[in-house]
């Protein structure tokens, strides 16, 4: 009974009405005030405050003799059940709504799709099943399984069989809350829909020109546009007024991790929350207007998802099951479906989508040692059918460029190079911008190889991969980091900047590793053009100025069995939290964690976080004064820092820069901050629900400017970093939401 639109959970839009206040309703209204506030309580939960106002629609004996209960018999969905099992539970799930490959067909989520409805609209849906011999059950079986269905629901059975066919088929409704006392006459008549204006109506497909440079109002990608700048022209919101803010509206998402962030266009917000589920929203609202939820396999855990894409009318998601799977933007349907890795092998999507050229282009984790051999991948889908038209390994192959840099290691036990963010794409060069990785399985590559032509460099970890979009041949590489002992990664944002280099002006592929040193790479052909150091790693002693090449204090390899004192944590003094770029200030304003790490022997010599035989323990710099927040605004242009903002929380965001010459960010105290772009001081701030590990956005809907940010902490970096500040504990119970904030209508 597999249907790629049973995905879809829309509320119902009518026409207009007339209103009037609940204490006024004639007594003639009296069974319809009945029906609507149970309407009210199962659309919105028992024991919910609701209805004060109602619709003024006289009933009208005609139509309630048009509605009828549904009747089957109990003989009827045993039958039924049995047909299920065979036809129906490898896709919906011997439950009901257990499938991994279809939706729920009891619960929350059927009421919502079929409840008030028809019963032959469950029976049409029914009868073109299943999806591999669509039309072949024929009309008493459709009618048995719609009976076993009708069952889980909690509608009970009576003296007739539910019928295939004729008249009083035709009147039959699905109560909406079963034979509950929340559920909705079946007798009464259809509630005219409430018609509420649905950006949904006018949205408009996006094209790669939009996400070139997307319209003020929008924010198109995880960081707003394919150059991963992060930063908004919108300039309501300003340094003088945005101590104004106030909560606009909130809504809550699954409970769990939650690093994703939000995407805006034509006042509609999509936002991917904990275990698959993706929801559409009013931008200016916070109503729901689809939700979509990915049933995994069993044994398959949620996990973490930093970025969907839009393109066209679609939303490409990654799956915690390694499917990116296309939405219709408008309605939450399945367009297509495709399989791009295999979490049995330990291969995850954490990253996102990026859509350009006509590909849908997502990178995999390789979740450690002993993972997916061969290593992950970065895997470009025809945006159109989803089939796979290329792969990238992100571990360089035996007989390939980069094959024999492994140190003699074969190909089955290379680990690494993992692709965490979403990537980046210029329209000048063409190319699509990927960053990887360090391996965990370090111990082989401690010690050079003595064979000629074999090094320990183990490309293409920690590094800038550029991939043309049609083909899906690597271009150019640069390895900012060979041989990474320390955990260490270059996985993060590469934000494309045009930036004055030499005499002329090129466009910068500018991306920072966790060591807290920035590279600038030429987009076009990967040259190095020059590093900043923002001083917070104790590991590198020097810098190439012509090749970018870094010699490191070879005294810090672990393995050797001493503790080895190394700055900064594995968490990184920069992490996957994004920065933002002004191009009006010419200013990247960094989101820092200042502390260090002890890596440690393990007692008994067993194999640690690092396959040297170290755990990884964080601890302060040896010049802390306690404060381990940093945020660090550089002009790009003079290279020079123009100021420093510290606390004692650590960062926890990723950071939005606007026009208006405001900058936000969130660190682990729950404190979400707005700063003045010009010298860093602290205008606003608001304490927030939970922990954000994600990064704001802005975005404006009808001439009105908002700031919204996911709420809910995420993993490794969060949970690394509170053991050095214990007085700032997070909710025991971990929740997760969407905030979002506005000025006053006054003080726009």
């Amino acid at each position: 009974m597999s249907r790629h639109d049973g995905h879809e959970y829309r509320r119902e839009r009518g026409g207009r009405s007339t209103h009037t206040d609940l204490d006024c309703v004639p007594m003639s209204q009296t069974r319809f005030l009945a029906a609507s506030f149970a309407l009210c309580l199962t659309s919105l939960g028992f024991g919910t405050l609701c209805i004060l106002r109602i619709l003024d629609i006289p009933l009208r004996a005609q139509e309630s003799s048009s509605r009828s209960a549904p009747t089957y018999t109990t003989a009827q969905a045993a039958a039924g059940k049995a047909a299920y099992d065979q036809s129906c539970a490898s896709c919906h799930g011997g439950g009901l709504d257990d499938g991994a490959l279809a939706p729920p067909l009891k619960g929350v989520a059927f009421m919502q799709k079929y409840g008030g409805k028809r019963v032959g609209d469950l029976l049409a849906t029914v009868a073109t099943m299943p999806p591999a011999s669509p039309n072949s059950l024929g009309g008493a079986t459709s009618a048995a399984i719609a009976a076993y269905v009708l069952q889980a629901n909690a509608i009970l059975a009576g003296p007739s069989e539910l019928p295939a066919s004729g008249p009083s088929l035709a009147t039959m409704t699905i109560p909406v809350g079963g034979f509950s006392v929340t559920s909705f006459s079946p007798y009464a008549p259809t509630l005219p829909a409430l018609k509420r204006p649905n950006p949904l109506d006018t949205f408009t497909p996006v094209s790669d020109a939009h996400l070139v440079e997307p319209a003020a109002q929008d924010w198109l990608t995880w960081r707003r546009a394919y150059d991963a700048q992060g930063f908004s022209p919108l300039t309501q919101i300003t340094a003088r007024n945005v101590g104004g803010l106030r909560v606009a509206w909130t809504w809550t998402l699954p409970a769990g991790s939650s690093e994703s962030t939000p995407l805006v266009h034509d006042g509609v917000m999509f936002v991917q929350g904990a275990n698959d589920k993706v929801q559409a929203l009013d931008a200016r609202t916070g109503d729901l207007l689809w939700q979509f939820e990915r049933r995994l396999p069993q044994g398959v855990a949620g996990s973490f998802k930093r970025g969907v894409a839009l393109h066209g009318s679609r939303l490409y998601v990654g799956t915690s099951d390694d499917h990116v799977v296309a939405l219709d933007a408008r309605t939450g349907s399945v367009v297509w479906d495709q399989v791009v890795g295999d979490p049995r092998v330990r291969e995850q999507i954490g990253g996102g989508p990026l859509v350009a050229q006509g590909k849908v282009m997502i990178g995999t984790v390789g979740t450690g040692v002993g993972a997916k051999p061969g290593g992950p991948e970065i895997v470009g889908l025809d945006a159109e059918t989803g089939a796979i038209a290329w792969r990238v390994h992100t571990i360089a192959q035996p007989g390939t460029p980069g094959g024999d840099s492994w140190n003699g290691v074969p190909v089955q036990q290379r680990s690494g190079a993992s692709v965490w963010t979403p990537g980046s794409y210029d329209a000048r060069t063409g190319l699509a911008y990927f960053g990887t990785g360090n391996t965990y399985d370090t111990g082989p590559l401690v010690k050079p190889s003595t064979v000629p032509g074999v090094t320990n460099d183990a490309l293409y970890t920690d590094s800038t991969l550029a991939i043309d979009p049609d083909t899906g041949k690597v271009r150019w590489y640069f390895q900012h980091h060979p041989n990474d002992q320390w955990d260490l990664d270059w996985a993060f944002e590469r934000q494309l900047i045009r930036l004055p280099v030499n005499g002329g002006t090129r466009t910068v592929a500018f991306t920072a590793g966790k060591i807290g040193i920035y590279d600038a790479l030429d987009a076009e052909n990967g040259q190095y053009l020059f590093s900043i150091d923002l001083g917070l790693n104790n590991l590198v002693t020097s810098i190439d100025p012509k090749t970018g090449a870094k010699t490191t204090d070879r005294s810090l390899v672990p393995g050797d069995g001493q503790v080895k004192m190394v700055c900064p944590h594995a968490a990184g003094a920069k992490n996957w939290l994004p920065a933002s770029y002004s191009p009006t200030s010419k200013t990247v304003f960094v989101p820092l964690v200042e502390a260090c790490m002890d890596l440690f022997p393990v007692p008994g010599g067993g194999r640690g976080g690092l396959s040297t035989g170290v755990n990884l323990g964080v601890r302060p710099r040896p010049d802390s004064d306690g404060n381990y927040g940093r945020l660090q605004a550089i002009n790009l242009e003079t290279r020079k820092t123009l100021w420093t903002v510290r606390q004692r929380a650590p960062q926890t965001t990723g950071v939005l820069s606007t026009a208006g010459g405001v900058v936000f960010a969130g660190a682990l105290d729950r404190y979400f901050r707005a700063y003045d772009a010009a010298n860093g001081k602290v205008l606003w701030q608001t304490r927030l629900s939970d922990v954000s590990s994600a990064p704001p956005i802005s975005y404006a809907v009808n001439g009105k400017q908002y700031v919204a940010l996911v709420v809910g902490r995420g993993g490794f970096h969060y949970a690394s970093y509170a053991p050095l500040v214990p007085e700032l504990a997070a909710p025991p119970d971990r929740g997760s939401s969407v905030m979002v904030f506005e000025l006053p209508d006054a003080s726009r």
